[in-house]
């Protein structure tokens, strides 16, 4: 068995992902109620109580909603950077002292035959971080919840064989939409979330041999639309010569039902 995973929620109503190996199984952020990620799990035929453990980005309430609920039910083990701790204090419920584990910034913790590497992003939370997860020579990259992809981050994801990455918003939509201009303005600023033309334009630079597959995440509900986003991208990436459907393949992400199991 390989590396497998599912992005089973994404959107500013609640974010999860699901990562699996044959002796390893974590889930990265619970942004939905405790019983919507049981009926998540059941679409992709797993069960909470066989995790391994949970990874924390940040605190925002659509990471972090239900990470208690599920960590004391299934008696999880959270992952989190230290600040990310302090700032959940109070958010997710009383967490037993032997279910809390801290996960520093850009290091690599080995997990039997997984090894993840956490990496540090630029959002408006106290320490946010994403993880890349390394098994059998494949790569998968989560990125979201980022104003921009620095250098240093570029050079931590590059050349991943399948990356789920932030097409957050059109600039346009945003612009013109109801969001009040402090709202408008933090989404632009360096500690918000990417758009679909600079997310496409950080892919053309990280895109490698080995990238197969590239799932668009975290699309605003008000600012964006799958075929905008899938649109948007494809037609940035060609303007840097690489041909979405081709080398790789573009893939949705929705913020109620989960992407199928699949392979990296």
């Amino acid at each position: 068995m390989t590396l497998h995973f599912s992005v089973l929620a994404s959107g500013s109503t609640g974010n999860a992902i699901y990562v699996e190996t044959e002796d390893q199984r974590f889930l990265v952020d619970a942004g939905l109620s405790g019983k919507q990620m049981d009926a998540l799990f059941q679409q992709i035929g797993r069960d909470m109580k066989s995790l391994s453990g949970i990874l924390v980005t940040h605190e925002h309430s659509d990471h972090i909603k239900g990470i208690g609920i599920v960590a004391r039910k299934y008696k999880l083990p959270i992952y989190a950077n230290e600040k990310t701790w302090n700032a959940m204090n109070g958010l997710i419920g009383e967490v037993p002292v032997e279910q809390k584990f801290t996960f520093g910034m850009e290091t690599v913790k080995s997990f039997g035959s997984l090894d993840i590497e956490s990496f540090g992003v630029s959002h408006d939370a106290a320490e946010p971080m994403f993880y890349v997860f390394h098994h059998e020579g494949k790569k998968l990259v989560l990125i979201t919840d980022t104003g921009y992809v620095s250098d240093r981050m570029k050079g931590i994801i590059s050349n991943a064989d399948v990356y789920v990455f932030e097409s957050n918003h059109d600039v346009q939509m945003l612009r013109m939409g109801r969001y009040p201009w402090n709202i408008k303005r933090r989404i632009l600023g360096d500690y918000g979330h990417v758009s679909n033309e600079d997310a496409a334009i950080a892919m053309s630079e990280v895109i490698g041999d080995n990238t197969k597959q590239i799932y668009l995440a975290h699309l605003s509900a008000d600012n964006n639309m799958k075929d905008l986003a899938r649109m948007a991208v494809s037609q940035t990436l060609e303007g840097q010569g690489i041909r979405a459907g081709e080398q790789f393949n573009l893939f949705d992400t929705d913020p109620k039902k989960p992407t199928a199991l699949t392979a990296v």
